[in-house]
């Protein structure tokens, strides 16, 4: 898969592919090549999936901090 069409990737796709990515680590039975692949794809995933909780959070705070100043108006 591509990095553009990773950026296309939900959060909950990105992480079930981390998840998958992480337990075939895990496992072992892989070169040396395939395992840094794997380690490289798992750093991108995880990157990615902070990214959207990075944004989920500033949509959150956002979103409060304009309730908030709607409370501030009453």
């Amino acid at each position: 898969m591509s990095e553009e069409q990773t950026h296309e990737l939900s959060y909950e796709a990105a992480r079930e592919e981390l998840v998958e990515t992480v337990r075939r680590l895990e496992t072992g039975g892989t070169t040396l090549e395939e395992s840094l692949a794997l380690w490289e794809r798992g750093e991108h995933l995880a990157n990615l999936c902070q990214q959207w909780l990075d944004g989920v959070r500033q949509r959150l705070d956002a979103t409060l901090d304009g309730s908030d100043s709607d409370d501030d108006e009453d």
